[in-house]
């Protein structure tokens, strides 16, 4: 199947799951955002997803697509190092017209998993998790208001979540208009404005994930 045993192939797949993770990323920014103006209504965005069925399909979904990615991403750079050979050893001067982030998006996008991990041990297991196996955790798995303003009172975690938006910034705004280039809309035209729609969505999406931590730091 072409999916899979094209290069071409590859590249569609891990486009899609990476569009699919920047929607998810929309919902996520726009359902914290919701904490900055209500705590009662953030709580009740979290009671309402919490561990009910449609909230366990959509979490599992987000697994595969997240997997997907990362497995494509492993598979690809591995397919492109072999096939350069002991060529990727010699140093050449990169064209000025190649982005610093296109040149290290593995990286980027490990640093990206490294803190997403953090992100699911610090919320979604003391969450979801937390009211699926019945943990005794000493926190209520709806109260994510309150999760929050702990979390971000600590100055350290602060710092640490900065560093994963300012990582997943560089990461998305290569990875956004490239995935759109990949599934076909790569005319001169387009392209440039898509190149300018994912700085526009990164940076409002990054910088809103930014503000959320830094407020309730401030409000600490």
């Amino acid at each position: 199947m072409w999916l899979f045993n094209s290069s071409i192939g590859r590249k569609f797949v891990m486009s899609l799951s990476g569009l699919f993770l920047i929607l998810f990323l929309t919902f996520h920014f726009a359902m914290n955002l919701v904490a900055v103006f209500s705590g009662d209504a953030y709580n009740m965005v979290c009671e309402f997803l919490g561990a009910n069925w449609y909230a366990l399909v959509g979490t599992l979904v987000l697994a595969f697509g997240f997997v997907v990615h990362i497995f494509y991403a492993f598979w690809l750079t591995l397919q492109n190092r072999k096939a350069r050979g002991n060529d990727r050893y010699a140093v050449v001067a990169k064209p000025k017209q190649v982005e610093w982030a296109s040149q290290n998006m593995l990286v980027l996008g490990i640093i990206v998993i490294v803190f997403f991990v953090l992100h699911l041990a610090q919320f979604w297991y003391k969450m979801q998790f937390n009211e699926i196996a019945g943990l005794d955790l000493g926190v209520d798995p709806h109260d994510g208001y309150w999760l929050i303003q702990t979390t971000f009172s600590n100055p350290l975690f602060v710092v640490l979540y900065l560093v994963w938006f300012a990582a997943l910034w560089f990461h998305l705004t290569h990875g956004f208009w490239s995935a759109i280039q990949t599934i076909g809309w790569n005319n001169n035209v387009w392209l440039n404005r898509w190149k300018v729609i994912s700085n526009i969505y990164t940076t409002i999406i990054c910088v809103g994930f930014a503000f959320i931590a830094i407020y309730f730091y401030a409000i600490a």
